[in-house]
């Protein structure tokens, strides 16, 4: 019998792709390496869930999202002139990962170039070369924000550029300033942009989240990409959204039903619960945050040989340290002492000399893990 290799898109992936596949945190170790919440969903949210189910809310939903859902989301984008949102300019999908692909792959194709600024979720070239196109990758400059005149290089002949703020792996929140900066470097071009903000409500004092939906040369340009994951400590529920310019949406959408057919009918009615938390709610979820992002702060202030710039938002830090070692033999010496964290080079070419920690785990764990990290790397 012949086995019958993989398709060359999925060795181009295996030959590319960067992300690891994890796995819990092995008996007497702990994990700063998932970008996930540690708190709990909201009781309201799973009462709206368990209710829908009482009620049999259990068949297939339209395949966009259920419309009150559609609806409601779309009230709360960003009023600007000229255009109001509705409930058929957004399709709800299967976290923010299905939004990502289903804007990735109807948007490029063999040949077509991404940029993307980096060190940056290892999801976004991932998806670029499953969709057959290639990735320009940009460094950031040494504060972690754009090197806008490496951008300005990169940018002429692009298809797409993909960001996220706050960042995903930095904990850089990318201002207004910075996004105008961006929307001129990109005046007179055809390129899209894909926001990706999922960590829009975890923003830090002294910092202010701007979506790219508010800046006048960036909105007729972007695909907006939202998820309920972090924002309601509802990662494992799988729903998140998207919108931009309709006949990308539309474009979008018609991919996400072809691989993925419609949400899970319950999941939308406990987002729809979530939708309706008071803003203390989230509020005290950021307050946790906040102090644990101090706790970080604290324990690696003045240790030689560990480098943070300190996270503005998302609650991740990108820590550089000065052993001559990569960093993906890092992670591999920090898990045998007993904590999980990623590897710089995960998240792009100079991420090297970095691992990235997350400060979503138990304060426990968080202690536990950076005396383990001090141990180790400091000098």
């Amino acid at each position: 019998m012949t086995v019958t290799l993989p398709a060359f898109r999925i060795e181009e992936l295996r030959r590319c792709s960067r992300r690891p596949a994890l796995a819990p945190a092995p008996q007497g170790a702990v994990s700063l390496a998932m970008g996930e919440p540690d708190l709990p969903t909201p009781p309201p949210v799973l009462e709206a869930a368990a209710a829908a189910l009482r009620r049999g809310e259990t068949h297939y939903a339209d395949q966009r999202g259920l419309p009150e859902l559609r609806a409601a989301l779309a009230s709360r984008l960003p009023a600007h002139p000229g255009r109001r949102w509705s409930a058929d300019d957004v399709v709800v999908t299967h976290g923010a990962t299905g939004a990502l692909a289903a804007a990735v792959l109807a948007i490029v194709g063999p040949g077509d170039r991404v940029v993307i600024p980096e060190p940056a979720y290892s999801l976004y070239a991932d998806l670029v070369v499953f969709a057959g196109g290639t990735v320009d990758f940009v460094p950031l400059g040494p504060d972690l924000h754009w090197d806008l005149d490496a951008l300005a290089a990169a940018l002429p002949g692009a298809r797409m550029m993909i960001l996220s703020n706050p960042s995903n792996p930095t904990g850089i929140v990318h201002g207004e300033q910075e996004l105008k900066a961006l929307g001129e470097l990109l005046t007179g071009s055809d390129i899209l942009v894909v926001s990706d903000e999922a960590y829009h409500r975890l923003v830090y004092p002294g910092h202010v989240m701007t979506s790219a939906l508010e800046i006048e040369s960036l909105r007729d340009r972007t695909l907006y990409v939202q998820t309920f994951s972090k924002t309601y400590a509802m990662t494992g529920w799988r729903v998140g959204y998207l919108t931009g310019p309709r006949e990308v949406v539309d474009a979008a959408a018609h991919v996400h039903r072809t691989y993925n057919g419609s949400v899970n009918t319950v999941v939308q009615h406990a987002a729809l619960a979530a939708l309706d938390l008071p803003d203390e709610a989230v509020d005290a979820m950021v307050d946790r945050y906040q102090h644990r992002r101090g706790l970080v702060l604290a324990r690696l202030a003045g240790i030689a040989g560990l480098h943070l710039v300190p996270p503005e938002g998302a609650f991740y830090g990108f820590l550089r340290y000065d052993a001559d070692l990569p960093s993906d033999a890092v992670a591999r010496e920090l898990a045998e002492r007993g904590v999980l964290v990623r590897s710089g080079t995960e998240y792009g070419p100079s991420g090297e000399g970095h691992i990235r920690i997350s400060f979503a785990a138990s304060e426990d764990d968080l202690r536990t893990g950076l005396t383990r990290i001090v141990h180790h790397l400091g000098m």
